[in-house]
């Protein structure tokens, strides 16, 4: 049997978690729509497919890949790339994404997403891996602008300039995660403002919200990490507020993969995006203003 077919959800979502499975359950049209890590579900069976079959009967499914590499030096994973196609086949999700980053060398495999030098031999090698992968699934994909605690000295480009010709060569999309600018910005000391009017937002299908944890580098300053273990930070709800108004309505996710909250906690943040995207939303947006009303 096919699955349902949804039309894109204009409203938020969160990341789904086994643990908050029951409650979702007793708790009807819960949110617009979930995401999941595709590395969770590529096994063949088992309770984890089990519980994201249930879910995705009723809502729309996204897929967030976060083990691709893509950014990395040598080839991609041909048996990961093959174990994503299945599972996107298996549960035919909305949007699949990715992240603009690397974690694999060789044979190792990093628990961390990390940055890659904005320069021509990137662009080229991330661009090419971008078609790989889109070849391989026969659909486009999304690329996440990544959170960044260092400036690589090889870098010649802007990351936003590095994005925009990424997305022009493959005509993938764009995931645009509010926290991840607000933490590079904070850690390199510009506005983030600046950087969201030099961002692409046209090509932007879904915006990321998270919370981030804050400490301070060896000089005193803040040095924020994305933490994904509490709730959104107030300047972050602000910069989204100025994205939704520039772009207009977009799925938006909230991310809490640490610490996890209980489920009415999580579901209180995806009302709090609800509550500003129903400020930008009209007649044609009725389910977005019932659940802001």
């Amino acid at each position: 049997m096919r699955l349902p077919i949804f039309s894109t959800p204009r409203i938020a979502g969160v990341g789904f978690k086994p643990e908050h499975f029951d409650a979702i359950v007793r708790d009807p049209n819960a949110v617009g729509f979930f995401e999941v890590h595709a590395e969770n579900y590529m096994g063949r069976g088992g309770a984890p497919h089990a519980t994201l079959e249930r879910i995705r009967q009723d809502y729309p499914v996204f897929v967030h890949g976060v083990g691709l590499s893509i950014g990395s030096v040598g080839p991609l994973d041909k048996d990961h790339l093959a174990r994503l196609k299945s599972m996107v086949a298996r549960y035919e999700p909305q949007f699949v994404s990715e992240h603009l980053a690397w974690s694999t060398h060789d044979n190792s495999y990093y628990n961390d997403l990390l940055p890659v030098p904005y320069n021509t031999d990137t662009l080229v090698r991330v661009a090419s891996h971008i078609d790989e992968v889109q070849d391989a699934l026969g659909r486009s994909i999304l690329l996440e602008n990544p959170s960044t605690y260092v400036m690589l000295e090889s870098s010649t480009m802007r990351e936003t300039d590095f994005i925009g010709e990424i997305v022009r060569r493959t005509g993938c999309g764009l995931l645009l995660d509010i926290n991840n600018v607000f933490i590079s910005a904070t850690n390199h000391r510009y506005a983030p403002e600046t950087y969201l009017a030099e961002f692409p937002l046209d090509k932007v299908g879904e915006i990321h919200l998270a919370g981030h944890a804050t400490e301070e580098d060896d000089e005193g300053c803040p040095l924020l990490i994305d933490a994904h273990d509490r709730p959104v930070a107030s300047q972050v709800w602000a910069l989204f507020e100025k994205a939704i108004a520039s772009r207009g309505l977009l799925p938006t996710l909230i991310e809490w993969d640490n610490d996890l909250p209980a489920w009415s906690v999580l579901k209180s943040e995806a009302e709090k995006a609800n509550m500003i995207l129903s400020r930008f939303a009209s007649p044609a947006h009725p389910e977005l203003l019932r659940r802001a009303s």
